[in-house]
């Protein structure tokens, strides 16, 4: 049963901070006709990320092929490629000082390899113009295509990123063409092959799952090997999509955290307002401090 007419919890309040930071972030993301996952999908914690001059970036335009009922990124016939746009992302990324880098893109299925190439080609421009900064792609499925996945992998980003969204039993009614089990052989695939590349993959609650599922979905990604999993509420974004099940609280997000730390994932950013990418940097270095203590221990 929808709690959509329920008020929004305090835990939810965004703070708005539109600083210096954020207005020149916002004036450079414009100048190079660049996208950001922060606004095309009305990310709530943009003004935050924005003010700490950290975005991620959106390849391969933005317009998707698929149509999530969660998500409020622009359906349609894409445009062609732009095959300058690495350089222009890695421009801004040296621009912004980022010295950890999240990329990700609307999904192409109408290209033959999904949009692998510019991913791997963007990875390699920020790598030639910011040689500290590590690197982050959140890719989708590429429909299956292993060579496309290989692209990517033998790129060697610093971590690959692929949400599973929800549990399996709402996994088709959530997701648009992508498949929980295709979600699953991808970071299975993606950690053969490149075994000391860290995976990472995202669910978000109040969908229409139940606690227990939000667990077993956890434990399907360690099963593979996953290393970072990121939980958050769903927020709807329009009246046309999907509505609010529940709000979780605080304390669940905490219970989560610790069942999943339990089970073996290097980091575990569990909490209302969390997003795939949200404190991304910070990520990167709980999840090596951990595995560096695990390979101590050992």
């Amino acid at each position: 049963m929808s709690n959509q007419t329920e008020r929004k919890p305090e835990w939810l309040k965004v703070k708005l901070s539109t600083n210096e930071n954020y207005q020149e972030i916002k004036r450079m993301v414009r100048s190079k006709t660049l996208h950001t996952v922060c606004e095309e999908a009305r990310c709530p914690n943009i003004f935050e990320c924005w003010a700490n001059r950290t975005a991620t970036f959106m390849i391969l335009g933005d317009i998707c092929t698929r149509a999530c009922r969660f998500c409020a990124v622009k359906t349609g016939l894409p445009t062609e490629l732009d095959w300058a746009e690495p350089k222009r992302v890695a421009e801004a990324v040296e621009q912004m000082g980022v010295r950890h880098a999240v990329v990700t893109s609307v999904a192409r299925d109408d290209l033959t390899d999904g949009g692998a190439a510019i991913f791997a080609a963007t990875i390699q421009e920020i790598r030639k113009r910011n040689p500290l900064t590590s690197v982050e792609v959140l890719i989708p499925d590429f429909m299956g295509n292993w060579d496309a996945l290989q692209v990517v992998m033998d790129a060697k980003p610093d971590i690959l990123n692929h949400n599973i969204e929800t549990v399996r039993r709402r996994s088709d009614r959530v997701r648009s063409k992508a498949k929980y089990d295709r979600t699953l052989e991808l970071l299975k695939r993606a950690k053969e092959m490149q075994p000391q590349i860290p995976t990472k993959s995202s669910i978000m609650v109040g969908v229409g799952e139940t606690y227990d599922e939000v667990v077993e979905t956890m434990k399907d990604l360690r099963d593979y090997a996953v290393n970072i999993v990121t939980i958050g509420q769903y927020l709807q974004p329009t009246k046309k999509h999907l509505n609010i099940d529940r709000y979780y609280t605080p304390e669940e997000f905490e219970q989560f955290k610790q069942i999943g730390l339990g089970m073996g994932f290097s980091h575990v950013e569990s909490g209302p307002l969390v997003r795939s990418s949200y404190h991304a940097h910070k990520q990167v270095q709980s999840a090596k401090e951990t595995e560096q203590q695990k390979a101590v221990s050992s």
